[in-house]
């Protein structure tokens, strides 16, 4: 397992985290069912919190985020809201994956795939290394 770089959770994003994963809309829930399978062999959290923000979906080790946008995400400031919060993710080192509801009604299984796709092209090739191996497993003698 990798370093969760996320944010960790300002003062009530928790409680509101909790609150929003017995409210998911039927996009999300359908969303959830499919990742909670774990496609790919990638783990995705619901509703997490990170900072001010509560993340729809999240994959640590891919450092991908997932968000499913209703239509309201076209209306009014909320574009540049999106926006903003995008750019507070992306310079903590957070992808975000916007997915409009939409999609994911009228196909979750191409939605599932699309993700797993972005999750393993963002996955590091190999784990760290935590320094060269010991002098006697080198092969001498």
């Amino acid at each position: 397992m990798f370093k969760d770089i996320a944010p960790k959770a300002s003062a009530g994003t928790v409680q509101q985290s909790r609150r929003l994963r017995r409210a998911m809309s039927l996009p999300e829930i359908l969303l959830w069912q499919a990742l909670q399978a774990r496609p790919g062999g990638l783990k995705f959290r619901r509703q997490h919190p990170s900072g001010p923000y509560t993340l729809d979906f999240y994959c640590s080790d891919a450092r991908l985020v997932v968000e499913v946008d209703g239509e309201s995400h076209s209306r009014g400031d909320q574009p540049a809201r999106d926006a903003a919060r995008d750019a507070w993710l992306a310079k903590r080192g957070l992808a975000t994956m916007r997915i409009p509801a939409g999609e994911v009604l009228k196909d979750v299984d191409a939605v599932v795939r699309g993700i797993v796709a972005e999750a393993r092209a963002r996955l590091p090739l190999h784990h760290a290394s935590h320094g060269p191996p010991p002098r006697g497993k080198l092969g001498e003698e």
